[in-house]
C-alpha cells in the first residue's frame, strides 16, 4: 500500500510530467503554426468597378522575411501555393527579407517564379530599404517585377474587352517618399484605383476618392493574438491590425503576412495568403 509521502510525490511527479508535456505540446504548436500558412479568400467591393471586370483575383504576398527565421524552401513553397491559385494578378507589398542583405537575390530568385495573366507588381518595404535597398531593387529588376514607386499601370483593358482599373503605389512611410498624385497622374476621376502601401498607416493620408483599395502589410498581424483581446502589439495602429478596415474615404485590407520578425513565434495568428475578389457594388453597371 502506498503510503501518504509516496502519493504525494507521484502526484507532484504527475503534475511535473504533465507540465513538461503541455510545454513540449505549445512549442511544437507555435513552431508549427509560424509555417501553417492560411489562403484566406476576401471578396471586396469597388465602386465604380467595370462589369467585366467583376471577379478579378489578386493574390497578396507580403512580409516574407526571409531570413534566419525565415527558410528558402518556406519561400518556394510559398510561391508554389500561389501560382496553384491561379490569380489574375500578383502583388507584393514588400519586407521580403530579414536580418541581412546575403538574403536579397535568394528571395528573389524564388519570386521570379510567380505567374499571373495580368502581371505581378511591387511595393517594397521598410526592411527592404535597411536590409539593402539598391540590392533590394535591383535583385527585383532582374526578376522582371515592376515597383510601383508613386506610379501606376492601367491593369485589364486587353484583357477584359477594354474595361480598366489602375494599380498605384507609393513609397514605405517610414523609409521612403510617398507621393500620391504622382502615383495616380493620369488616372480619370471616374476609374477605380487600387494602391499598395506596405505600411497601412498611410490609409490615413489618402483622401483621393479615386483610390477604392489600398493593399497593405508591415502588422503581421500582430504575430501574438490573445483571444478577446487581440494583439499583443503592432508596429502601426491598432485599428490597422488587420483584415479589412473602411477608412473615411476609401478601405484598406491589411494582411497577417507570410513571415515572423523579432522573435519566431506566431500565436494564434497563422501566416495569410489572400486571394482577394474584386466585385462590382450591389446596383452598379459600368
Amino acid at each position: 500500500m502506498a503510503t501518504e509521502g509516496q502519493t504525494r510525490v507521484s502526484r507532484r511527479k504527475f503534475l511535473k510530467y504533465l507540465a513538461c508535456g503541455a510545454g513540449a505540446l505549445l512549442a511544437a504548436d507555435v513552431a508549427f503554426e509560424r509555417r501553417w500558412i492560411q489562403v484566406t479568400r476576401p471578396e471586396i467591393t469597388i465602386p465604380g468597378l467595370p462589369l467585366a471586370l467583376d471577379g478579378l483575383t489578386m493574390c497578396q504576398l507580403t512580409d516574407i522575411h526571409h531570413g534566419p527565421f525565415v527558410s528558402i524552401e518556406y519561400v518556394r513553397r510559398i510561391v508554389d501555393l500561389a501560382n496553384s491559385l491561379k490569380p489574375d494578378i500578383i502583388v507584393l507589398t514588400g519586407d521580403h527579407v530579414y536580418h541581412g542583405p546575403k538574403y536579397i537575390e535568394p528571395v528573389w530568385a524564388e519570386l521570379v517564379r510567380l505567374q499571373a495573366p495580368l502581371g505581378v507588381y511591387s511595393a517594397l518595404g521598410n526592411h527592404d530599404h535597411w536590409e539593402g535597398i539598391e540590392r533590394s531593387r535591383a535583385a527585383q529588376s532582374q526578376a522582371g517585377v515592376p515597383e510601383l514607386l508613386n506610379t501606376n499601370v492601367p491593369i485589364g483593358f486587353v484583357w477584359r474587352r477594354g474595361a480598366r482599373l489602375w494599380l498605384a503605389g507609393v513609397g514605405d512611410l517610414w523609409e521612403d517618399e510617398q507621393e500620391l498624385d504622382q502615383a495616380l497622374a493620369g488616372v480619370p476621376p471616374d476609374e477605380p484605383a487600387i494602391l499598395l502601401s506596405h505600411n497601412p498607416d498611410y490609409a490615413d493620408d489618402v483622401n483621393d476618392p479615386r483610390v477604392k483599395l489600398i493593399l497593405a502589410g508591415h502588422t503581421h498581424g500582430g504575430q501574438v493574438v490573445i483571444p478577446w483581446l487581440g494583439p499583443v502589439t503592432t508596429p502601426c495602429q491598432r485599428k490597422y491590425a488587420m483584415g479589412l478596415v473602411k477608412t473615411d474615404v476609401s478601405q484598406v485590407y491589411i494582411s497577417r503576412g507570410l513571415g515572423v520578425a523579432i522573435i519566431p513565434v506566431r500565436i494564434n495568428c497563422r501566416p495569410e495568403l489572400p486571394l482577394i475578389t474584386l466585385c462590382c457594388a450591389d446596383g452598379e453597371v459600368t
